[in-house]
């Protein structure tokens, strides 16, 4: 089978993209046109509102990503024309890495006296992201992780849910990102990009499941008709569904910035990825809901 190629990807990106920005606004005129049969300025604030919210929540965030410096492990060997430039971009990202609070004193020293030598500063950032930097993004990845979980079981709309999917995954990557300086290359944001999407798609697909269809036992059938017990465990999955492939999502993308993944398998990364995010995601669900009530209220106090 031919290996597909950058120009693929890229295209894939794009699209996703503009199929996202369809989606949201098709929601978003459908609920406009809801709201104009009450009153046409409700509607015109409620278009005002969500533009701003849009800008917010999807086009800072992809600007923030695509505009950022591209970088991988990869990078520093794989094109001997540019052994130069990719090992200045190497040096650089090491000098931004060690300015971080996180670092212990012996690894910000392990970067810095490594700097002259490649080989040894490809290793060190290598130790570096195993032992510390790989932490501080499993903590960014969990927060986001615990957001969509406690916002899709709480909502009951398969739509919302998917609007909040795919923004809040995207906010992910953003702070992935941010947070390290740098980007995956554009042929792996094509693919992260199909994986959010899924994610969304998925989301909105969750809210149809049969939930008699998880439990084959006669009595656990018989307790989960009953309404508040059907209400609850509906949410309950979505929410942990969602939660894992969001999981997923930043686990494959903080892989994406730091792993060395030439010569890898893409079925093989993903396999890795959602094997990780099942040992991640019982503390996700535990932290979610210890802080359920506590959040609720935090967010109503932002509001007003």
């Amino acid at each position: 089978m031919k290996k597909l190629g950058k120009p693929f990807w890229i295209t894939v990106g794009i699209g996703v993209f503009f199929f996202a920005v369809m989606v949201i606004l098709s929601s978003v005129l459908q609920l406009g046109e809801r709201l104009a049969t009450i009153s046409p300025y409700l509607a015109y604030g409620f278009y005002v509102v969500s533009a701003i919210l849009f800008f917010i929540l999807v086009i800072r965030p992809v600007c923030l990503i695509i505009f950022s410096p591209t970088f991988s492990m990869d990078s520093l060997f794989s094109e001997a024309e540019n052994a130069r430039k990719n090992y200045l971009m190497y040096k650089k990202v090491a000098k931004n890495i060690a300015k971080e609070t996180y670092l212990s004193d012996v690894e910000r020293e392990s970067i810095e006296d490594s700097l002259s030598d490649p080989m040894q500063l490809k290793q060190s950032l290598s130790v570096v992201f195993d032992q510390t930097i790989k932490k501080e993004l499993n903590k960014i990845i969990i927060r986001n992780a615990e957001t969509v979980f406690l916002s899709t079981a709480i909502s009951q709309n398969g739509r919302l849910d998917s609007i909040a999917v795919f923004t809040i995954n995207l906010k992910l990557i953003k702070e992935l990102v941010l947070k390290c300086g740098f980007r995956p290359s554009y042929p792996a944001l094509g693919r992260l990009s199909f994986n959010v999407l899924t994610s969304a798609i998925i989301a909105e697909t969750l809210e149809d499941i049969n939930i008699n269809e998880l439990f084959p036992n006669k009595g656990l059938n018989t307790l989960a008709e009953l309404p508040f017990v059907k209400t609850l465990l509906g949410s309950l999955i979505q929410g942990i569904g969602n939660a894992l492939l969001s999981l997923r999502v930043g686990i494959i993308c903080r892989n994406y910035l730091f792993m060395n993944l030439k010569g890898v398998p893409r079925d093989k990364i993903r396999k890795l990825a959602f094997a990780e995010a099942i040992v991640l995601l019982p503390g996700v669900l535990a932290e979610s809901i210890k802080r359920m009530p506590s959040r609720i209220r935090s967010i109503f106090e932002k509001v007003f």
